[in-house]
């Protein structure tokens, strides 16, 4: 599978770093101060990883992420 086949997930930790990962990887994560920098990264991370998974002749892991939004009830505060 290529890098635009995986789902990615992005947030925003308390220290205002941002956090680009790949779930369906093992360690397939990035954390920088900017956006796109840590985008940039990840790209750079799942290289590495594809390529050990290659030299050990696996394949990389399907991705089974799935992305859900939590709606509020209406008792919740809507």
């Amino acid at each position: 599978m290529r890098f635009e086949d995986y789902k990615i997930v992005l947030y925003r930790q308390k220290d205002n770093t941002w956090v680009a990962e790949i779930p369906a990887i093992k360690g397939c994560y990035a954390v920088m101060a900017e956006f796109s920098d840590a985008l940039r990264e990840l790209r750079r991370v799942f290289g590495i990883i594809e390529e050990e998974y290659r030299l050990k002749g696996l394949t990389l892991p399907k991705d089974t992420t799935r992305i859900m939004h939590t709606m509020r009830s209406k008792g919740a505060g809507a």
